[in-house]
């Protein structure tokens, strides 16, 4: 059975790598955001709050507005609350979603599925006998 691996990194290696490592790897956007942490209290915040649940409760889901946040490796296994402008959506974190944003998995708009026109859309449905 093949392992699942995040830039030839396993599972298990992956929550150990160190912060400077796991930058080497990320893309340079979210390199650069996680070097700016320190002038962004609600990130700052949040990366706190997620290693005191990590330690107390791992099963808790962390609610958060902070879209933009990196996932980091030391978060796998957490599940995250992200608010889509609605709700609180579940996004559990694995492997594959290392390196990317919260908000990457909450989506702000949903799809959206029109039926035919209803009476009164078109001027030729003012002669359809109302049931």
């Amino acid at each position: 059975m093949k392992k699942d691996t995040w830039k030839g990194i396993d599972e298990d290696q992956a929550g150990a790598i160190g912060y400077d490592d796991f930058l080497k790897k990320i893309p340079s956007r979210e390199r650069r955001t996680l070097l700016r942490i320190k002038n962004n209290p609600r990130l700052k915040k949040l990366v706190e709050k997620a290693r005191l649940i990590k330690k107390a409760n791992p099963k808790k889901v962390i609610k958060t507005h902070v879209r933009e946040a990196v996932i980091l490796p030391e978060w796998l296994g957490l599940t995250f609350g992200v608010h889509n402008g609605k709700e609180f959506k579940k996004v559990e974190i694995t492997l594959n979603r290392i390196g990317k944003r919260l908000g990457d998995f909450s989506h702000t708009t949903g799809r959206v599925l029109h039926s035919g026109p209803g009476v009164g859309a078109t001027r030729g449905s003012k002669f359809v006998p109302l049931k």
